[in-house]
């Protein structure tokens, strides 16, 4: 497949010569939280063909963003993982994901998919290290069939896939609740008053809970009038 280029001797243009193709910063967007196996990305990303993510794994290869890997044991199979010019394209990823909340997000449409895995990333999108100072607990959350948990140190946030070891909060939600939550639509504490989510652990973690994410309010791109 032939790679498309702006021809231009620009920064902004060469690095949107190496992501800039459809679905190409989606798979960043994957593996930002972790290496991922063929199959883990085809579930993921519903609608990109297995023709065309072959295709896209083996432009990042070649241009130096992922490599292949073998995944620890027990699970001992071939993955893909960033490398260090791939990781660097995280805090890119999470400017737009702030200005996706901000300016892009509205209703959901019919036929859009959603996996709670994705919160993943939101989470250290709409972290506030403000709000964390001083605080240190690991936060998992139980959205739908999916499971993920952060960690928080005194202003820092690392956010994984899979259950926390020894979590000191844990937030059970489904996940039209979540979508809600995160639509701004629902607050927390009414999810809870509500009986749409429950939590267990540490009282002064999960008191502090609600502060550690700030979602922007939505804005209309279109101008008034």
């Amino acid at each position: 497949m032939e790679q498309r280029t702006y021809n231009q001797y620009c920064a902004t243009a060469r690095t949107l010569d190496l992501v800039g193709e459809r679905w190409t910063l989606l798979l960043i967007r994957e593996l930002l939280t972790g290496p991922k196996r063929f199959g883990d990305l085809q579930a993921s990303l519903r609608g990109l063909g297995t023709g065309l993510l072959a295709a896209r794994l083996k432009q990042l290869e070649r241009e130096g963003l992922a490599h292949k890997i073998t995944l620890p044991p027990p699970a001992r199979t071939p993955a893909y993982a960033l490398t260090e010019a791939g990781e660097e394209l995280g805090p890119a990823v999470l400017e737009l994901a702030r200005w996706g909340l901000k300016w892009a997000m509205g209703e959901r449409r019919d036929g859009e998919t959603f996996h709670p895995g994705w919160a993943v990333l939101g989470l250290r999108a709409c972290f506030d290290p403000e709000a964390a100072a001083g605080l240190r607990a690991t936060y998992e959350f139980r959205v739908g069939d999916e499971v993920f948990h952060a960690r928080v140190e005194d202003g820092t946030i690392d956010t994984l896939h899979g259950p926390a070891q020894r979590p000191d909060a844990v937030l059970t939600i489904g996940e039209e609740a979540f979508l809600d939550l995160t639509g701004q639509r629902l607050t927390l504490a009414e999810a809870i008053d509500g009986g749409a989510a429950t939590t267990s652990g540490d009282e002064k973690a999960l008191r502090r809970l609600k502060d550690l994410f700030r979602l922007p309010r939505p804005r209309s791109r279109v101008a008034p009038g």
